[in-house]
């Protein structure tokens, strides 16, 4: 399995040399990449009240694109957005940033795309909320054609393009695109349409019906999954090496071609804890 790391999003804070020195220790220790999610705004609770999700208006998210982009030129890692809210973008400008940090790291770059559960966001950016799943489903053709095409046309329920294309094309041709979700609706998309999934389930608790589910669109839609791949993940909060490396056992008997180690939610309150528990985890992981 390729074994990452996922940035501690919410606990790194806004230093750039936060950022250097965790992108760095990933790379030294033996990682291969670095994993990152994606929020824009956080809604402030004590006016708009309970938003349905677990980040608020106070939680720290760096911007995952630009951040790898700032980290390809320090290390040779690959970078994964584990999972950035596609729908919410505009799409011929996510295509142009994805081809521009595609180039950037020779390459190494996975495009991980959800919908989110944030209606505040959706409405700040001038999306529909409730049109998001299908705005998703359009927009990963368009991405794909905008990465592979010189010129592109497209005049689709969302987007309409007419003789247009990137300069320069990615690396990647297209670059991967992986799904996150859980829900029965988000496993057929994955199915349908995804190169990968980031499950939000695990072996033994709920991930084999979760695949069967992804194998049955994929079925109906035609498609080959003989090269699909899906990224683990695993908890440093447990404290506990054993049931780590049972857990990351099991991830890979279950298929699993990625695992990444996330440090978040474990009481580590420096950049150096979460550095020092990556280190702890390599002899295990790596």
């Amino acid at each position: 399995m390729n074994i990452g790391v996922i940035f501690p999003q919410t606990e790194a804070g806004g230093d750039r040399g936060a950022v250097r020195a965790i992108g760095q220790a990933v790379a030294d220790i033996g990682y291969a990449h670095l994993a990152a999610y994606d929020h824009v705004l956080g809604g402030d609770t004590a006016v708009l009240g309970d938003l349905g999700g677990p980040y608020t208006i106070d939680d720290p998210f760096r911007e995952p694109l630009l951040m790898f982009a700032y980290l390809a030129g320090r290390t040779n890692l690959a970078f994964a957005s584990s999972i950035l809210i596609g729908p919410q973008r505009q799409t011929a400008l996510l295509a142009k940033q994805a081809a521009e940090l595609d180039l950037l790291s020779d390459g190494r770059f996975r495009l991980g795309l959800g919908i989110g559960w944030n209606k505040l966001e959706y409405d700040a950016l001038g999306v529909p909320f409730e049109q998001r799943g299908a705005i998703l489903e359009e927009q990963v053709a368009v991405l794909r054609a905008l990465w592979t095409q010189r010129s592109v046309t497209v005049d689709g329920r969302f987007h309409h393009i007419r003789a247009a294309g990137l300069a320069p094309l990615p690396v990647q041709r297209p670059i991967p695109i992986w799904i996150g979700g859980h829900a029965p609706a988000a496993l057929r998309r994955v199915g349908r349409l995804a190169d990968g999934w980031f499950p939000m389930v695990r072996p033994g608790g709920g991930l084999e019906n979760a695949l069967e589910i992804i194998r049955e669109a994929a079925a109906e839609a035609g498609r080959d999954l003989s090269h699909f791949e899906f990224e683990g993940r695993l908890e440093y909060s447990t404290r506990d090496h054993d049931k780590i490396a049972e857990h990351a056992r099991r991830w890979g008997e279950a298929g699993a071609s990625h695992l990444s180690i996330n440090t978040m939610h474990a009481g580590l309150t420096t950049v150096d804890a979460h550095i020092a528990a990556l280190e702890e985890m390599a002899p295990i992981l790596l």
